[in-house]
């Protein structure tokens, strides 16, 4: 396992996972910035690939997962601390854990951030519609960003880093207090963005408790591989009650286990006559 110092300042190394995170996200930002100089459609396109709720509910099902790699160019120093923030905290996490577990955390983040965003979309819409007048699209990886830190937070919560580059300041305590940043945020014109943002946090949380250690795609392909064996086990079994009739017919016993295996009996003389 590698080790860190107590405030670690280096960036990890830029492999795996957080190379491919890093790659998508830059090259969806540089897309929609050639694409804003050769067309004047773009800016509509990257309105209809943004997540917003109420065009969501009419008929924009792919937003939740195009949302975070829309970057505007007018906001680059944003896209540069964000785009910094995911190579650290996914670094640092592939440092302990396979690229498969990260981008898994990354995803589910991401979607957990969307869900939430539509959860209070759907609240407000419902109970205090004017609340929603000063709503903007959602975008960028600020979700997924949230999770991989909550992650650390919790994972590695004694873990010393430089907040802003100044603070020392522990894992758990870096975690605790963007979180309350974004509550402090509900009860502000950002209110969707830092439920959402909080919604990512949970959804990040939820994942390192109840997922598998090595990802979600090991844990699909291992669930993948145990539903073709309890199909071939069926088959197995199936075929043992026809051989079993079979024998039957002609006058010969044999049987068979639940798993569909002969039981072998040394003292059943008669088996065979």
């Amino acid at each position: 396992m590698p080790r860190f110092g107590s405030t670690p300042l280096a960036f990890p190394d830029f492999k795996g996972a957080t190379r491919r995170l890093i790659l998508i996200n830059l090259g969806a930002y540089f897309a929609l910035l050639l694409a804003n100089f050769a067309s004047s459609s773009a800016a509509r396109i990257a309105e209809a690939l943004k997540l917003d709720p109420f065009t969501f509910m009419h008929g924009y099902l792919w937003q939740p997962l195009t949302y975070s790699l829309i970057h505007p160019s007018d906001v680059i120093f944003g896209t540069l601390f964000e785009l910094l923030s995911l190579w650290f905290l996914a670094g640092f996490l592939e440092s302990f854990h396979d690229a498969g577990w990260v981008t898994s955390l990354y995803a589910v983040s991401v979607l957990g951030t969307a869900a939430a965003a539509l959860v209070l979309y759907l609240v407000l819409h419902t109970l205090a519609p004017s609340l929603l007048l000063n709503a903007s699209p959602l975008y960028g990886c600020f979700g997924g960003i949230f999770g991989l830190l909550v992650a650390i937070g919790v994972l590695y919560g004694d873990m010393q880093f430089l907040m802003f580059f100044v603070i020392g300041i522990k894992a758990r305590y870096m975690a605790i207090i963007y979180a309350l940043v974004a509550v402090a945020m509900l009860f502000g014109a950002e209110r969707m963005y830092a439920f959402a943002q909080l919604g990512g946090a949970l959804a990040g949380w939820a994942f390192i408790r109840m997922a598998p250690r090595r990802g979600m795609s090991f844990m699909l392909s291992e669930s993948l591989y145990g539903l073709r064996n309890r199909y071939y086990r069926w088959k197995r079994r199936r075929a043992a009650r026809k051989f079993e009739v079979y024998m039957r017919s002609q006058g010969r016993t044999v049987k068979f286990d639940g798993q569909g295996r002969l039981i072998d009996d040394p003292d059943d003389k008669k088996r065979w006559n």
